[in-house]
């Protein structure tokens, strides 16, 4: 991963980090995530980060059927740093998170102005700073991107998929492709690209061989 000017080093990373539950939504290092803010506690969230470091950790709830911003979270989440920001008439904010290190959840602190606080625990991710990122099988990874996309019916420009480096293709498909929340927290708690890369060929597979085996509807 490409280190940013104003991205922080590791020993200036914060000792406590606001938190946004959000299901399905998958930050990576790396990675770019566009949010919608709208929620009164979230907006105040967002103007404290944007009045000191700018981060903000994203992690999913652990359940889909509980309230999202009280629900208990998984343990693992990445920090981003809000690198783009504008203002709507209607009162909410456009943000986007830039992934920067992922984090363990060593323990939650009281709610301040209503959002969701943490102490985190960057130790594990470390390497997430690191440029070098390790080689995966990335045949292997295109040949299951494309019979995933065959049996789901969709188009992709595989001329820009072919150019695009190696870590934001797996980082992309992984934010973006339609994974259930399990599938996306093991996509996030990955410990290095390489495993990434595999994890993510496993449930292309495995999407590509339910939705081949469903028997067809007329």
């Amino acid at each position: 991963m490409t280190r940013a000017t104003f991205d922080p080093g590791f020993d200036d990373l914060p000792r406590t980090l606001p938190v946004f539950p959000l299901q399905g939504a998958l930050l990576l290092p790396g990675g770019r995530l566009p949010l919608n803010i709208f929620e009164p506690r979230y907006l105040k969230m967002v103007q404290d980060a944007l009045a000191g470091d700018r981060l903000i950790g994203m992690v999913q709830p652990c359940d889909e059927n509980q309230e999202q911003g009280d629900a208990e979270i998984y343990r693992t989440g990445c920090a981003g740093r809000i690198t783009a920001f504008n203002e709507t008439d209607d009162d909410h904010y456009l943000i986007t998170l830039s992934g920067l290190i992922r984090f363990a959840v060593e323990s939650e602190l009281p709610a301040d102005r209503g959002y969701r606080r943490v102490v985190p625990d960057f130790a594990k991710f470390r390497s997430d700073l690191d440029e070098d990122r390790g080689e995966f099988d990335r045949a292997k990874l295109l040949e299951a991107l494309r019979a995933y996309f065959d049996t789901n019916g969709v188009k992709g420009d595989w001329d820009a998929i072919e150019e695009t480096p190696d870590e934001q293709l797996v980082n992309s498909l992984a934010m973006v492709c339609p994974f259930e929340p399990p599938e996306k927290q093991a996509l996030l708690e990955a410990p290095t690209l390489p495993e990434r890369a595999e994890t993510m060929t496993t449930i292309l597979q495995m999407s590509a061989h339910d939705s081949a085996s469903e028997p067809a509807r007329h």
